[in-house]
C-alpha cells in the first residue's frame, strides 16, 4: 500500500498520524509544500531529533505540531518502532519550548520538547494554523 492510500485509510478511521524523524527534518529546497503535504495526509505531529529552521516554521503554520527529542534521545534509544500508539499530553497552559509527555500504549512515557518557539506560534497552534488564525483575526474586524 502506498503512503497516500494508507493516509486515506487512517483519515477515514479517524486515526491521527505522527511522523518519527531523524536529524534536520525538512532539509532541502522543499519550500512550504513540504509542510502542506504532511498536513494534507492527516499528520498531526512530527517527532524529530532536529529541524531545518524554515521547515519547522512552515509545519507550525500548517497546524502540524513540531516535537523534538530531548538531547541524547532518539527513536532508537527510546525503542520506538512506529508501531506504537502515541498520546501527546498537551497541557492547558502552553509556553514556548515547553517539555511535554508522550505516553505509549506499551505503558512507557517519555518527554519531548514542543517546538513552538514564540507566543505567535502558539497562537497559530491554538487556531489550527496560520490560515485559520488570519481568517478569525480578519472576521473580528
Amino acid at each position: 500500500m502506498d503512503v497516500f492510500d494508507a493516509a486515506e485509510r487512517y483519515q477515514q478511521s479517524g486515526v491521527p498520524l505522527l511522523v518519527l524523524a531523524g536529524k534536520e527534518y525538512g532539509s532541502g529546497s522543499s519550500r512550504d509544500w513540504a509542510a502542506k503535504g504532511p498536513f494534507l495526509l492527516g499528520i498531526k505531529a512530527v517527532l524529530a531529533e532536529s529541524y531545518e529552521r524554515i521547515h519547522r516554521s512552515n509545519l507550525v503554520g500548517m497546524g502540524v505540531i513540531p516535537l523534538e527529542y530531548l538531547p541524547g534521545d532518539t527513536a532508537d534509544s527510546l525503542g520506538l518502532t512506529g508501531k506504537e500508539r502515541y498520546t501527546i499530553v498537551i497541557p492547558e497552559k502552553l509556553t514556548p519550548r515547553l517539555k511535554i509527555d508522550i505516553k505509549l500504549d506499551t505503558g512507557k512515557t517519555f518527554q519531548v520538547l514542543m517546538r513552538f518557539d514564540t507566543d505567535v506560534e502558539l497562537a497559530y497552534f491554538h487556531h489550527g494554523g496560520i490560515l485559520n488564525y488570519m481568517i478569525r483575526k480578519m472576521s473580528q474586524n
